[in-house]
């Protein structure tokens, strides 16, 4: 694990409707009513046009789906070898599908390479009534789901995004969503990166192939692109939650209700290039290294090593430099014994011009038990021998 600090303080061409100030001063034109830019390993906004306000996600309500599927494989309740016997109402889905027929048999995996890559909406109801037998049941875990996030204007009908009464989220919520998937399976990078594979339908009439190709243009046309689900419907215009990475900063931009496709793809690179030439990132890459002997007392042992317990990085956007970040690791003078293993045995303080900016704990490597009898003797005649 690393410790998270922040610091507050492209190719298409489109028209712009709006200009915004961004989180350092800067100004951002986007065409869509609603966006949001985050900063994933903190979760910090860095720009944000009418996040709040709620609309009708298509099928970035995907990007929900996904991270439920991605929690029952976390938890094994399934795993990617897992056969799925698509059922007649998953086959009858209509919008962006694969063209699954009643009683085809797919795995796990390639029902999920499916959803990302393709944006299938019968995949989607598939996966839904394998982890809680119904779409409705499913529906249900997404909105729990999305509650204990923080998602407090979402609503979910469905689990594709297609048009549905009070089927709606915002901006910021997508964000939210976005960030957990990516931050908790980065893996789905190993499908959100496809530009274009193949899948087998195998039913009663035989095998047939069938092209997938990446609805999220990014991948190809923005070099640090590296994610994540696209949508689109009439109600809902152009929807994207796009996410990237560079020099180790991975950025979240979320457009709702774009009037285009490449109005879309257009804000979504102009967030991540702001975003981008804001951000700088201090990484201690050594912590990994750091050992420390500590006293302990009326112990088997007199001290114990102690370690740095997770790493540390540190993200700014006023344009501070970084160098001089100072690192003190400031170990206890002494633990009583009897000592458990990872106990706190002190500090490393992480400063930026004389104020600290973070702290990470020094933990125990190994348990210490209190000092028997016979240690206590021994230590008391070898006190009488010198």
């Amino acid at each position: 694990m690393t410790a998270v600090m922040l610091a507050l303080t492209g190719s298409f061409a489109v028209m712009a409707e709006d200009e915004t100030e961004g989180e350092n001063g800067g100004t951002v034109t986007v065409t869509a009513p609603s966006v949001l830019l985050m900063e994933a390993s903190s979760g910090k906004v860095l720009f944000e046009k009418d996040a709040d306000t709620k609309r009708p996600p298509a099928s970035v309500t995907k990007v929900m789906t996904i991270l439920l599927i991605y929690d029952a494989l976390s938890e094994g309740k399934i795993h990617k070898e897992d056969v799925v016997t698509v059922s007649e109402y998953a086959a009858s889905m209509g919008g962006s599908q694969v063209f699954l027929e009643a009683g085809e048999e797919q795995t796990v995996d390639t029902l999920l390479k499916c959803i990302i890559v393709s944006s299938a909406n019968d995949a989607c109801v598939a996966m839904a009534e394998l982890i809680a037998g119904t779409e409705e049941a499913f529906v249900q875990q997404m909105n729990e789901r999305a509650k204990g996030l923080g998602m407090k204007n979402t609503v979910f009908k469905n689990c594709n995004g297609l048009d549905a009464d009070g089927h709606v989220t915002t901006a910021r919520d997508i964000a939210l969503m976005s960030r957990e998937l990516i931050t908790k399976y980065p893996d789905v990078y190993e499908y959100t990166k496809i530009w274009m594979d193949t899948i087998i339908h195998k039913t009663k009439k035989g095998e047939s192939e069938f092209g997938l190709s990446n609805t999220n243009k990014l991948i190809r046309q923005y070099s640090y692109a590296t994610g994540l689900k696209t949508g689109s419907t009439g109600e809902a215009k152009f929807c994207l939650s796009a996410t990237a990475q560079k020099d180790g900063i991975d950025l979240i931009a979320v457009i709702m209700a774009a009037p285009d496709v490449k109005a879309r793809f257009a804000d979504a690179q102009t967030l991540l290039n702001y975003g981008f030439s804001v951000c700088r990132k201090y990484e201690d890459r050594d912590w990994e290294s750091l050992k420390k002997a500590v006293k302990v007392k009326r112990g088997e042992t007199d001290q114990v090593e102690a370690v740095q317990e997770q790493g540390f990085s540190y993200v700014d956007v006023s344009g501070t430099d970084l160098s001089g970040i100072e690192k003190k690791v400031l170990p206890d003078n002494s633990l009583e014994a009897p000592v458990k293993k990872g106990q706190k045995a002190g500090k490393v303080q992480y400063l930026l011009g004389g104020k600290t900016i973070g702290e990470v704990d020094l933990v125990t490597t190994e348990e210490v038990p209190a000092m028997s009898l016979k240690k206590a003797i021994e230590d008391v005649l070898d006190s009488f021998s010198l």
